[in-house]
Formats: structure tokens, sequence, C-alpha cells
């Protein structure tokens, strides 16, 4: 009787995991002679039981060697993994419960000293991979508080570069805050005002026939945002200014272009008594002014009667805008681009253009006109691509045309 006892706490033992106990217990029943017909399936059992044990302390042993040499993660022989293997076959394993949260609360703290050396994509993936791991490990929270504050760090500091006018440190700063968080709104709307300042930049630099520093700026705006409406604008001016350049009067000696540049500005100077703004084409005082400044883009007094015109063609575009005349409304954006391409004023007459394109496409989407929709979908994308209506038109657009 105390034999089949022995036998039963063996097959007991080794249900539990306990290999020693298991061991002891099957010693003591062939010491008092249990039939080996009894107690062989129990040694089977007991041996495949050591086997695993034997794999699972070796694997152990790999997660200790790996966490002892500073690899905790991101390939399968590295200590974190073997961990989460040793638990998925043991998950009561108290040695690999404990290894882990050690070599978590490493990770974590590698984490940290990413964002205390400003490398933010860096403490995003470690702090990603921690909380795959265990999202409850006690030093996750500090961790991501340690995280969202230099994120909001980086972010203001981007803004206040970009605000100085330090354009390529605001781009990197955008650029890295989106490597840590690729939806980060606020790095996304500051990286596409840092590619239209880099396109303002690059009309300021073509308008003084500077056309290498002209090419570089665009270039940068190219790299960050390839789609902007405001690249589209630098390439117009650049070509612009590179064919004023080419003109017969850029040839012209210094007292010929300043008799030609007077008559210029007597031109824009008689338009303009009598009221001749914007027509008729040709002879308007912004005609005068666009070829005074071909001839002396810089010269104060071309910028004097620029200055004098620009009125003229934002009451331009009112007027037309107003009329929903949106072709002719943008005739007179150009126009007023062409005379201060970095009016402050600019950015706002374009998005609201691009609004009055998305409401009329919309109406007309709504009486099954899918062209014209079409067409007030470039239209405002070529004007103001973050228009935050644009989206919902589009996809609008597009599920219309697909229908058809």
């Amino acid at each position: 009787r105390t034999g089949a006892a022995a036998v039963v706490q063996a097959r007991a033992a080794i249900a539990a995991g306990d290999a020693a106990a298991a061991q002891r217990a099957l010693t003591l029943a062939g010491a008092l002679e249990v039939p080996q017909a009894q107690i062989a399936p129990v040694a089977l059992r007991l041996r495949q039981l050591q086997a695993r044990r034997a794999g699972l302390d070796a694997l152990f042993a790999q997660a200790v060697s790996a966490q002892q040499q500073g690899r905790l993660d991101g390939s399968p022989d590295s200590a974190l993994p073997l961990y989460q293997r040793i638990l998925t076959l043991a998950p009561d394993r108290t040695d690999a419960l404990e290894g882990r949260e050690d070599a978590l609360t490493d990770l974590l703290a590698q984490a940290r000293q990413a964002l205390a050396r400003d490398a933010l994509a860096d403490a995003a993936v470690l702090l990603a991979a921690a909380k795959r791991y265990d999202a409850g490990h006690a030093d996750v929270p500090l961790t991501e508080g340690h995280y969202h504050r230099a994120l909001e760090q980086r972010r203001q500091r981007a803004q206040g570069l970009l605000r100085r006018g330090r354009l390529a440190p605001a781009a990197r700063d955008f650029t890295a805050v989106l490597a840590a968080e690729p939806a980060d709104v606020v790095a996304q709307r500051g990286l596409e005002q840092v590619a239209d300042e880099y396109a303002a930049q690059a009309g300021r630099q073509a308008a003084d026939f500077q056309f290498d520093a002209a090419l570089q700026s665009l270039q940068e705006a190219k790299t960050l945002l390839p789609g902007a409406a405001a690249i589209a604008q630098a390439e117009q001016a650049i070509a612009r200014a590179r064919d004023a350049q080419r003109s017969p009067e850029t040839g012209l000696s210094r007292s010929a272009r300043e008799r030609r540049l007077r008559a210029l500005l007597q031109r824009v100077a008689a338009a303009e008594a009598q009221q001749q703004w914007m027509t008729p084409p040709g002879a308007s005082a912004y005609d005068a002014v666009r070829a005074a400044q071909a001839l002396a883009p810089r010269d104060p007094r071309v910028l004097q009667a620029a200055a004098r015109v620009v009125p003229a063609s934002q009451r331009c575009f009112e007027d037309e805008l107003r009329n929903n005349r949106l072709r002719a409304a943008r005739g007179c954006l150009d126009a007023w681009q062409a005379l201060t391409p970095n009016g402050d004023a600019l950015a706002g007459a374009r998005r609201r253009l691009a609004q009055r394109w998305v409401a009329v496409g919309s109406e007309r989407l709504g009486q099954e006109d899918a062209a014209f929709a079409r067409r007030a979908q470039d239209e405002a994308h070529q004007l103001d691509p973050g228009l935050p209506e644009l989206a919902e038109f589009t996809r609008r657009v597009k599920a219309m045309t697909e229908q058809r």
C-alpha cells in the first residue's frame, strides 16, 4: 500500500512539474518493490519532464547570458524573446518572470537614456517594445512621462526655430518628432510651413537672379513636402526670373537701363492716374510694374510702384471671389503674388479661394457633375493642399468617379 502511494505521489509531482519530488517518490516505490509494470510508465513521464526542464534551463541560461551582454531585444536570441518563450511553456516559472522584469527595467532605462541624448525615435521603439512584453511594468509610466515631455519640448523648439526663420534646424526637429510619432499633426503642419518658407525663399532669391541659391531652396522644399502648392509657385517664379534675365533689356548699359526703367515707371504713373490698375492687358499699371520688376526687381522705385498696385490686385481678387468668378479670382491672386511674393495676407487668400472651389465643387457634385468636381478638387489642391476639408471632398469625388 505504501509503494502504491509513492507511485501516486510521483504522478502528482510530475503533473506539478516537480521533477525532484517525482524522482524521490519513484525511488521509494522501487525500494518497496512496487511491480515494474506500475513504475515504468511513470518513470517515462519523469524522463520527458526532465528533458523539457533541461531545454528550458538551457533557454534560461541563454537569456541570462544575453541580458548580461546587454542584448535585451531585437533578435530571437536576445534576452526578452527568450524569457517570453520560457514563460509561454512554463508561465509560473519564477526565475524567468524575475529575469524578464529586470530586462524590462534595463530596456526602459535605455529608453530614458535615448531621450537624454535627444534620440526620440530610438526611445519610441524601446518604449513600444517594453509595452509589448509587459505594459504594466512599474517603470512604464515614468518612461512615458519623460517621452511625452521630450516630444513636446522638441515640438516647441521646432516652432520657435521656424518663427525665427531658422528653417534647417526647424525641419530637423519636426522630422525627429515625426520619426517617433508619424501621425503627429503639429509636426506635420510645421514641416509644411518650413517647406512653404523654403519655397518663398526660392522666389525671393530668383527675383535677385540668385538661381543657384533659389534652386537649393526649392530642392529643400521638395525634399520636405514634394506636392506642396508653394513649390509650383516657386518654380514659376524661377522660370519668370530666368525669362527676365534672358530679356534683351538685361543686356542694356547702365544708362540705357535707367532710361528704360524711368519710362516704365512713367507708364505706371500714367495708368494709375487713369485708374487702369489691372486692365487693359499690356497697358495697365500692373503690366508696367511687371516689366519694371523684370528689369530691376530690387530697385526701391520699383518696389514702391509694386506696393501701390498691390491693393488693386487685392480688390480685383475680392471682387471676383465675391461674384464666384473663381478662375478670374485666381488670375488676380496670381498678379497679387507676382507683385508681393511673400505678402502676409496671401496664404489666407489662397485658402479662401481653395475653400470656395471646394464649396462650388461640392454643389456640382450633388448635381452629379463629376468632371467639374474633379477640376475643383485640382484647383483647391494647387491653392492649398493642407486645406482641412479637402480630404473629405477628395474622398467624395473619388467615390462618385468609381461609381461611374
